[in-house]
């Protein structure tokens, strides 16, 4: 099943997208030349992910969890 149809998927998708934006923007200054356009949306995430990284690490932590548990 593709992540785009599977909710859970999809969070986790986003999730490992903001971090790895985050991670990025704090190692080198290379998404700070695409604030617009298509590649704009690795910016937003990245800012995404210093101003809410306490809620951000929660989701991971969540998501993390869900995972581990066995699902019915």
């Amino acid at each position: 099943m593709s992540a785009l149809f599977n909710f859970q998927s999809l969070l986790l998708v986003i999730l490992l997208m903001i971090c790895t934006c985050t991670y990025v923007q704090s190692q080198t200054s290379l998404l700070d030349r695409n604030k617009t356009g298509v590649l704009g949306i690795f910016w937003k995430a990245a800012r995404i992910g210093e101003r809410l990284s306490p809620y951000v690490s929660l989701a991971c932590i969540c998501m993390g969890i869900s995972l581990l548990l066995p699902s019915k």
